[in-house]
């Protein structure tokens, strides 16, 4: 190295003198900082002090979501293991590299060496390759003990309630009726909507249960697995596993994108198919609004969509709600997503769109936004209405509705696009 690589130390008790002296040591090191919390370290690091943070992992609020803003600072992170961390809760809050907090004054400087080796190279903060070295890697699980992977839905749709929990429920109970011919391939739902998710209160459930919301603080915290995520989503009786939403609107901040990203791979673990119920708005206007580290409420719909592997886009048959939708598919175009796209009509009736209403719908979306396959989905307001007031899907309240048997082709279709094997 031609000149000496700034390091930010913010440790605690007795390894934090003997990290420091070990790394006052060392001619290529020099400790810019000795930060006395997470906000100094964050500042730090948006400052550009350092290119390496040391970070005790018992420093109060270090997780998944602080990990990241380090990295998106371009500062690699090696965390201090005390407190009963493991290396692999480390690996799961996304640090580059643990090591052992009894030898600090050698492994550390030794650690930040590793990781400023892997810059010169060409690799960045929070590649999930991590080379064998003196410390004790936060390295990912053995191929072995990976298991084949489960797919992701994510029902979306612009504003203007064109029906996206209902798609949601429905689309999910139907998976889920397919899945109890094979219990491996179980259905998990999870309500992301951060503006209004109304999952809870459609099926019945107390929407005082701790779901996405704490599902998210343990991801953050590196305590998420797949047992910790089954405890979490109760199954219905349909064998529909179900991650309930946020209790009050107001509590969207308890879910950043970086602890989300966890939840989408744990639930690929667990089920087969998870369907997630996003909000409406995709906008990324928080990122212009603050020039510091800021929470965003579109996180959680942006999250689903960037991981989905199936994208359900449904609107409203009315000239409004496809305007609307018209509108809706630039915008999510303009995402540059690569999951595979199925476009939903909802609600389509004779009085909205007149005498031929599914021709008429799909003579619109194929002139103005290009979409030639589009899925239409009828009005049957009496057995929607009966199911939402009994907390019931329309597979238990009406299976014989012209409506359920179009989502039950619907989800024939999700299913046709490749049913994982070997999910939990």
């Amino acid at each position: 190295m031609s000149r000496r690589a700034g390091v930010l130390c913010a440790l605690r008790g007795p390894a934090e003198l003997a990290a420091v002296r070990g790394m006052g040591g060392d001619p290529d090191l020099e400790v810019v900082r000795r930060c006395a919390d997470l906000p100094e370290l964050l500042a730090g690091a948006a400052a550009g002090l350092g290119q390496v943070a040391v970070v005790s992992t018992e420093l109060p609020g270090l997780d998944r979501d602080a990990v990241n803003s380090l990295h998106s600072c371009g500062v690699w992170v090696v965390a201090v293991l005390d407190g009963g961390w493991s290396p692999d809760r480390a690996r799961l809050v996304g640090v580059d590299l643990a090591v052992l907090s009894g030898e600090a004054a050698s492994t550390v400087p030794a650690a930040v060496r590793d990781v400023l080796g892997r810059a010169s190279r060409g690799e960045h903060p929070g590649d999930t390759a991590v080379p064998d070295g003196v410390a004790v890697p936060a390295a990912p699980p053995p191929p072995e003990q990976v298991s084949v992977e489960g797919k992701v839905v994510a029902v979306w749709g612009p504003t203007g309630a064109p029906g996206r929990t209902t798609v949601a429920v429905n689309l999910a109970a139907e998976l889920a009726g397919s899945a109890r011919r094979a219990p491996e391939h179980a259905t998990l739902l999870v309500d992301a909507d951060t503006y209004g998710g109304t999952v809870a209160q459609v099926l019945g459930l107390l929407d005082e249960a701790p779901g996405i919301a704490a599902a998210a603080r343990a991801a953050g915290t590196g305590r998420l697995d797949v047992a910790c995520l089954a405890a979490l989503t109760p199954m219905l009786d349909n064998g529909l596993r179900v991650l309930t939403g946020m209790s009050r609107a107001d509590r969207w901040p308890e879910l950043p994108a970086a602890s989300l990203e966890v939840v989408w791979s744990v639930a690929r673990e667990l089920a087969a198919w998870t369907v997630v119920d996003c909000g409406f708005a995709i906008e990324q206007d928080e990122a212009l609004s603050y020039d510091t580290r800021a929470p965003r409420r579109n996180a959680a719909t942006l999250s689903a969509l960037s991981a989905a592997d199936v994208v359900v886009v449904v609107g409203a048959g009315d000239p409004v709600g496809l305007q609307r939708l018209v509108r809706g598919l630039g915008e999510l175009s303009g995402l540059g997503l690569v999951a595979h796209r199925l476009v939903v009509v909802n609600r389509v009736r004779a009085s909205a769109s007149g005498p031929r209403p599914a021709e008429a719908v799909r003579a619109a979306l194929r002139r103005y936004a290009g979409v030639a396959d589009a899925r239409i989905i009828g009005e049957d307001q009496t057995a929607c209405d009966g199911a939402t007031l009994r907390a019931r899907t329309l597979a238990e309240h009406a299976p014989t509705s012209p409506v359920r048997r179009e989502l039950a082709a619907l989800a024939a279709e999700v299913l046709s696009l490749g049913v994982p094997v070997g999910a939990h």
